[in-house]
């Protein structure tokens, strides 16, 4: 497994999606620089998507100033010793903080190793994830793909992906369900796939490229 890792990974991942399908060729060229967008495994790595779910990226970026401001490092012990009026200054919802703590506590007690995760296969690993309350297959695939580097995961459930691929394609919107059928064939460069139609979406579409949940 080729883990991306650098922009040079990114553009090895273009070149072969071309090849797999000759459409992308329109898309690479007017989607613009596709970044690289790593962030390092571990707990801090997978809450931050967690705040970023369902909000914007200036009020995810807020809620992140303020937990860093107060907690310093987060990490799994930190999260664990917030109380609910804590997650509520952060701009927390009560859903977001649950399931920051239940993560936190799962860390903490190795019952998941959040760095290890990363060389498991991609199946796997979302289903361990997954196993915890309040982390859906979007956290997983998105922890999978902008923290391990995982060349082959999509991010199906997108909403702006499924927005950029109908526009790009020239067709409706299509469905998380026809988007995991479409993306079969751009493997095993799924991830940076997506990586490019979120580019597609930011530069043709002119909104945040941040991932979006339904």
């Amino acid at each position: 497994m080729r883990i991306i890792r650098t922009h040079e990974d990114v553009e090895a991942g273009l070149a072969g999606l071309m090849m797999l399908d000759a459409r992308l060729e329109h898309v690479v060229a007017k989607a613009g620089p596709v970044p690289l967008r790593r962030t390092d495994p571990g707990y801090r790595g997978l809450a931050n998507i967690i705040v970023s779910q369902m909000v914007s990226k200036a009020s995810a970026a807020a809620i992140w100033r303020r937990m860093e401001a107060s907690l310093g490092e987060i990490s799994p012990a930190a999260v664990l010793s917030l109380g609910d009026e804590d997650c509520r200054q952060f701009g927390l919802s009560r859903a977001k903080a649950d399931t920051l703590r239940r993560v936190a506590a799962a860390a903490h007690a190795g019952e998941i190793d959040l760095d290890a995760i990363c060389d498991a296969d991609a199946a796997v690993a979302v289903r361990e994830l997954t196993a915890i309350k309040g982390v859906g297959r979007w956290t997983a695939e998105v922890y999978l793909l902008f923290c391990a580097g995982h060349p082959d995961v999509f991010p199906s459930g997108d909403v702006a992906l499924q927005n950029a691929i109908g526009h790009a394609l020239d067709f409706d919107r299509p469905t998380a369900s026809e988007i995991d059928s479409l993306a079969t064939s751009w493997s095993p460069w799924r991830s940076v796939a997506a990586r490019l139609f979120w580019a597609y979406y930011a530069q043709e579409m002119r909104r945040d490229a941040m991932p979006v949940t339904p």
